[in-house]
């Protein structure tokens, strides 16, 4: 019988529209390829960039929040893998998981630290220095951190952010695994394909805007905008995204070159017959869909130290990291001139692609670790006993919490 795995959603998946749904898809589509049996149930509505799953062969189940019923669902599906979409699923659904079905495998698909970039967004806001001291007093943290503890394995997006639940909240190796996007490597006949540089032309930006750093990285362009147009008259940006608000609608002036087209379902095309990708992301976590995605399609970017924070190892970067936002519009211009600039930086982009995120090397760590956890699972979590504490406790102050808001709903 075929293992089966259920994937509990924060929303449907929406591969075009952002990274995180990017990032569903391919863990989707991992187990898919491993024939798993794949159930996939959100208690959010579905959006209508939302991918259809039944057309993959996966179930689709809507969930209700606060209700007994999921605790029928789980036991009649009987999973067992259960992966988390985002801290907040498994506060709402974990204790039931570890109630009705306890010998499931738990794993947190971490998406990105949403406390790592809550945090700096606050700090942005107030004008203060980012800082570790910050991220250790906000209440978000702390459930972000119990939720990974209750886990029996939390999947970590970025380099970085790893390094900073080790080092900094001190979360022991077991429970971690560090998995990036997983990726196709580049091959020679992928480089054939992509136009040359005289054939490119524009800046472009891809960015779901529900996403607030989006939405602050394309104010910060339109604001450089002009310095970058002053140098280069002829050329435009083109700002694709799902969700344009009417606050970035606004920015749209194609007399100064500065398009806003909203949702695309092929950011792909677009990124490929672009020169440069620009974002200038202030704050934020995790890494980042669209620059992996320039990548991808041989097109350089220039970005800042938070754009390119957990991506790229020790490798050069496939353009330029800038903060200095002055700077940054100087830099855009000179990527955007310069042949020989810009073919070295197509190049370390495929170098970065190639290393670090071909997915089936981390395919192949990542079932790995999966078997391991569902042989040996009970030594696994005696040895996490700060995590069995936390679900010991959470499952009875949750559980009566949800319970008391179940019958609440039924007045």
């Amino acid at each position: 019988m075929n293992t089966t795995v259920l994937f509990i959603g924060y929303v449907w998946v929406e591969p075009n529209s952002s990274a995180a749904g990017s990032r569903m898809m391919q863990l989707i589509e991992l187990f898919l390829s491993e024939n798993y049996n794949v159930t996939f149930a959100s208690p959010a509505q579905k959006g209508e960039n939302a991918v259809q799953l039944i057309e993959y062969g996966v179930e689709e189940i809507v969930i209700e929040l606060n209700s007994s019923s999921f605790d029928s669902f789980i036991k009649d599906l009987n999973p067992q893998i259960v992966v988390f979409d985002r801290f907040m699923m498994e506060e709402q659904f974990g204790w039931r998981v570890a109630k009705c079905c306890p010998n499931a495998v738990r794993i947190l698909d971490t998406e990105d630290l949403h406390f790592l970039r809550k945090v700096r967004y606050e700090q942005l806001k107030k004008g203060e220095e980012f800082s570790n001291q910050a991220l250790l007093q906000s209440d978000e943290t702390k459930r972000e951190i119990a939720s990974i503890l209750r886990c029996d394995l939390s999947l970590i997006i970025s380099s970085y952010e790893m390094k900073l639940l080790k080092e900094v909240f001190k979360i022991d190796d077991s429970i971690l695994l560090y998995l990036p996007f997983l990726l196709d490597t580049i091959e020679e006949t992928d480089q054939e394909n992509w136009l040359p540089f005289e054939e490119r032309e524009d800046f472009v930006f891809v960015g779901n805007f529900f996403h607030k750093p989006n939405v602050d990285a394309v104010l910060e362009l339109k604001r450089m905008w002009r310095s970058i147009r002053d140098q280069l008259p002829k050329v435009n940006i083109h700002i694709y995204g799902a969700y344009v608000s009417q606050q970035i609608q606004q920015l749209h002036k194609p007399d100064q070159g500065f398009l806003l087209h909203g949702y695309t379902p092929d950011a792909i095309e677009k990124v490929s017959k672009a020169r440069i990708v620009l974002a200038p992301l202030r704050f934020g976590a995790g890494i980042k869909g669209k620059l992996t995605e320039a990548m991808v399609c041989g097109t350089p970017s220039v970005t800042t130290s938070i754009g390119a924070e957990g991506m790229r190892d020790e490798f050069p970067w496939n353009g330029f990291v800038e903060d200095d936002l002055n700077v940054f519009s100087d830099l855009a211009v000179k990527l955007y001139s310069e042949k020989k600039i810009w073919l070295q930086a197509q190049n370390n982009g495929i170098k970065i692609i190639n290393s670090i995120y071909d997915k089936n090397v981390l395919s192949r760590v990542f079932l790995q670790k999966i078997s391991q956890l569902v042989e040996d699972l009970n030594s696994h979590r005696t040895s996490n006993f700060l995590g069995s504490l936390l679900q010991h406790q959470t499952l009875q102050a949750t559980k009566y919490m949800s319970k008391w808001i179940e019958e609440k709903n039924k007045k």
